[in-house]
């Protein structure tokens, strides 16, 4: 695969689109090929399974069928959007991955790690992001933003934002956790600052731990 692929993961309000956009927009300043994507959705087929998921549709049928469900929309986005573009160079910046399943299906839901793992793995089929950065940021002020964010647009309630702070409380933890476990893809990035001191530490991460998609061009713009 000669593009990279970079995740963003992390709780309601956490901020990821708006640091996806502005990191897009420094990726293409610098002459990069760069497509933000989201999860779940991402192609036609998987923007219908997204709509059922959030739509509460799928709530009815337990935590381990919306994982089901998750994993379907997940072959078809990799399949038809994500392993295209990174085969032909292009950058892909994804709005949560599999690690959300992890967190929401799998913590949060009860859902045996196990079966989640045999998810993955059938999903993926060996494809793993670069670089994967949680925002992190206490539920309770994720969740005060989200709701600001619905009343700007005019949008209901999704399915995973009507949970209780329990839930949500428990997803940052399996963030943290997935964090923990593996450093080298992983990086947290504290999301309760401004986005501009957000972007900085993104971009931060960006240069140290990917640094031959940005090197040659940084150095040159630092004068170097």
């Amino acid at each position: 695969m000669a593009g990279r692929f970079i995740t963003f993961e992390g709780g309601e309000g956490a901020g990821k689109s708006t640091q996806i956009a502005r990191l897009r927009a420094r990726l293409e300043s610098l002459g990069k090929t760069v497509v933000a994507t989201r999860e779940p959705g991402g192609s036609p087929y998987a923007e219908e399974i997204r709509a059922f998921i959030l739509g509460g549709k799928a709530k009815p049928l337990g935590a381990f069928a919306e994982a089901l469900l998750f994993t379907a929309a997940r072959i078809d986005h990799i399949d038809h959007m994500i392993a295209p573009a990174l085969r032909e160079g292009v950058h892909v910046l994804c709005d949560r991955f599999a690690d959300s399943t992890r967190a929401y299906q799998g913590a949060s839901g009860n859902v045996d790690a196990s079966l989640i793992n045999a998810l993955e793995r059938a999903a993926l089929n060996g494809l793993k992001p670069d670089l994967t950065l949680i925002l992190d940021l206490p539920p309770e002020t994720g969740l005060l933003r989200a709701g600001a964010r619905r009343e700007t647009k005019g949008e209901g309630v999704d399915r995973f934002e009507e949970e209780d702070i329990a839930f949500h409380s428990k997803l940052r933890e399996t963030f943290l956790a997935i964090a923990r476990a593996e450093p080298e893809r992983c990086l947290v990035i504290a999301a309760d600052r401004t986005p501009d001191e957000v972007e900085a530490a993104i971009w931060d991460a960006v240069q140290t731990r990917l640094p031959k998609l940005v090197g040659a061009q940084v150095r040159a713009t630092d004068g170097s």
